[in-house]
């Protein structure tokens, strides 16, 4: 997540901005070094002649390869945390209108990181204890502006009263699906008809069936 440097002293900011690309610099390298040779087998050489930094650098802004990988993970969860409740906040205040900008953001910042949402998935379990925890936490936080928002909806009577955990995890893992089979959806679909799509099969599923034709513009 980038620093605010809007209140540091002018020379203390264009330090923060630096700083800032040059880790942004190193994650993206480390993205694509571990997409084609894998966590383990990744050198912080080829790591270093990817981002076209000095292994030293590197060293400067991360412990290690372990390192590394935790801050790719948590960079693209923190996008999603950071970006849903403003993308949603834009939609206004019904409750299915929100749910609806959240999984649509959702899905365009799958987009907008396919590789490292995919290497969120093939290498967390490389993660220790700690790690992995902290990750589990980002996601609970990922979750909450569609959970609250599905539960308004309940609440309102527009949805039907179904699971609302399991329901918003079940709208991500259909957002990571866009990553996770690109490959295959990539050849159908564009990514807003995919959304389109999803978003369809979501409301027909979350709905309760006198609020289903209230909400037919958003499929349309």
């Amino acid at each position: 997540m980038a620093k605010d440097t809007s209140a540091l002293p002018l020379e203390e900011a264009v330090r923060a901005v630096r700083v800032s690309s040059r880790r942004r610099q190193v994650l993206d390298a480390a993205v694509t070094v571990m997409q084609r040779t894998g966590f383990h087998q990744m050198s912080m050489q080829a790591l270093a002649d990817e981002a076209e930094v000095s292994v030293g650098l590197i060293y400067k802004y991360f412990g290690g390869k372990e390192d590394i990988l935790l801050a790719t993970i948590v960079d693209i969860l923190d996008a999603f945390r950071d970006q849903l409740e403003p993308a949603m906040d834009a939609a206004g205040n019904d409750p299915v209108e929100r749910l609806v900008a959240g999984f649509r953001r959702y899905v365009e910042i799958v987009d907008e990181n396919l590789d490292a949402v995919v290497l969120t998935y093939r290498e967390s379990r490389t993660l220790d204890q700690d790690g992995r925890e902290r990750i589990k936490e980002l996601e609970v936080a990922t979750s909450k502006p569609l959970h609250d928002a599905l539960d308004a909806a309940i609440a309102a009577g527009i949805a039907s009263d179904l699971d609302v955990d399991l329901t918003t995890f079940g709208m991500m893992m259909l957002a990571h699906g866009w990553a996770l089979k690109h490959w295959h959806f990539a050849t159908r679909y564009t990514v807003d008809q995919y959304i389109t799509a999803q978003t369809r099969f979501i409301l027909r599923t979350v709905l309760s069936d006198r609020s289903t034709a209230a909400y037919r513009h958003l499929t349309e």
